[in-house]
C-alpha cells in the first residue's frame, strides 16, 4: 500500500469540522480563507499575524469569532488548532512549518514548499518524523476539472499526448521590498509563477526526461522572465513560461495523436476542458473536426478553487492520512528539483542554497 494511502493512527471523528489556523494574513491567505468558509468540513478558529491589529481585522473579515494572535507562535500553540496553514513567503516557510510540526500540528503549505529541494526534503522529514499530516498548497492538483482531465487523458480517452503548451503571467507592479520582488524573500517568476506550468505538465506527462531553461534576470538577480523546454515519457514535448513583465493569457493546451485539448479560463484553476477530436486523415482546420467532447470534474467547482485542496486536507487528516494522494511527498519533492534544476541553468540563487 502507497504511504500516500496508509492510515495512521487515532484519526479524529470524521463528524467533526477540521479545526484551522492561518499563520499570516496577506492577499493568498484571504483568497483561500473566503473559500475555507464555503468547506463544510472546515473551520477557522485563530488567526496569527506580526501585529495585533491585522489580525483583528482578518478575523473580522473573514471568521468572526476566531481567535486573533498577535504571534505565529500563538497561532501553533494554540490548543484548538489541528491544522496549520502556512501562507508566509517562501523564504520563511521551512521556518514557520517547523513551528508547525514540532508543535503536532497538520500543516499545509503554500506552493512552492520550500526555496528548494533540499529545504522541502527537510520539511518532509519533520512531517513524517512527528507523525503528522504535510501537504503542499497545490490547489491545481485538487481541482475538480483537472484531476478529471488527467484521469481521462492517461485512461487513453483523448489518444497519445505529444504536445503540451501553459503559460502563466503578469506585470508585477510592486515596491522593491514586496515579497514578489525582494530575493531575500525568494522573488522569483518560476517559483511564484512558473511552479503551475511544471506542475500541470508533471500532473499530465510525468516527471521529465530533460528540462531546457532560459531566463530574463532583474539587475537583483531575480528571474522576471523564464521560458522552458520540456521532453517526458514516450517522446512527448512541452513548451511552458513565466512572467512577471508581461500579460500571459494564462492559457495552457495539449495536443494529441487524436486531437486537440483547450482548458477554457486560467488553466491552474480552469473552468472546463474541451477535447476537439480531429477526423482520421484530416487537416488541421474545422472540417476535420468532429464532435468537442466536454471535460468537467465531477464534483462542481467551488469558490475560487482553493476550496478543493481544503477539503482534500480535511479529508485526509479525518482519514488519519500522513500525505494525500492528489498531492503525494514524492510528487512535490519532485517538482522541488525541477524548479533548482531550472534555477541553476538560468543562474538564480539563494542563500538558502548554499
Amino acid at each position: 500500500m502507497p504511504a500516500s494511502e496508509t492510515a495512521a493512527h487515532d484519526p479524529s471523528p470524521a463528524t467533526e469540522p477540521v479545526r484551522w489556523g492561518f499563520l499570516t494574513t496577506g492577499k493568498i491567505a484571504r483568497s483561500v480563507a473566503a473559500d475555507l468558509a464555503l468547506v463544510p468540513s472546515a473551520r477557522l478558529v485563530a488567526v496569527g499575524a506580526r501585529r495585533q491589529e491585522s489580525a483583528d481585522a482578518f478575523v473580522t473579515e473573514h471568521a468572526p469569532g476566531a481567535r486573533a494572535h498577535a504571534s505565529y507562535a500563538a497561532v501553533v500553540a494554540d490548543p484548538d488548532v489541528e491544522v496549520v496553514y502556512v501562507a508566509s513567503p517562501h523564504a520563511l516557510h521551512l521556518e514557520h512549518a517547523r513551528m508547525a510540526i514540532e508543535a503536532g500540528k497538520h500543516v499545509m503549505c503554500e506552493k512552492p514548499l520550500t526555496l528548494n529541494a533540499r529545504e522541502a526534503e527537510e520539511m518532509v522529514g519533520l512531517a513524517r518524523e512527528h507523525d503528522v499530516f504535510l501537504m503542499e498548497a497545490m490547489w491545481t492538483a485538487c481541482h475538480p476539472v483537472v484531476r478529471e482531465l488527467r484521469e481521462r487523458l492517461h485512461a487513453g480517452h483523448f489518444g497519445t499526448p505529444r504536445q503540451l503548451r501553459a503559460e502563466l503571467g503578469f506585470v508585477v507592479s510592486a515596491d522593491p521590498d514586496d515579497r514578489l520582488l525582494d530575493p531575500s524573500l525568494g522573488a522569483s517568476a518560476l517559483l511564484d509563477m512558473g511552479i503551475y506550468p511544471l506542475t500541470f505538465a508533471h500532473l499530465l506527462l510525468g516527471a521529465p526526461e530533460q528540462l531546457t531553461a532560459t531566463a530574463a534576470l532583474s539587475e537583483g538577480g531575480i528571474d522576471l522572465d523564464v521560458a522552458l523546454a520540456g521532453r517526458y515519457p514516450g517522446g512527448a514535448l512541452a513548451t511552458m513560461s513565466a512572467s512577471m513583465t508581461s500579460w500571459s493569457d494564462r492559457s495552457a493546451a495539449i495536443a494529441t495523436d487524436t486531437g486537440r485539448i483547450e482548458l477554457h479560463g486560467q488553466f491552474h484553476h480552469p473552468d472546463r476542458a474541451v477535447f476537439h477530436p480531429f477526423d482520421p486523415g484530416s487537416t488541421n482546420d474545422v472540417s476535420g473536426q468532429a464532435e468537442p467532447v466536454q471535460i468537467l470534474g465531477r464534483e462542481p467547482v467551488i469558490g475560487r478553487g482553493y476550496a478543493h485542496e481544503i477539503a482534500e486536507v480535511d479529508r485526509c487528516v479525518r482519514a488519519g492520512l500522513r500525505e494525500s494522494p492528489l498531492v503525494p511527498h514524492d510528487q512535490t519533492l519532485a517538482i522541488m528539483r525541477q524548479l533548482d534544476d531550472v534555477r541553476r541553468q538560468v543562474g538564480v540563487s539563494y542563500p538558502a542554497d548554499a
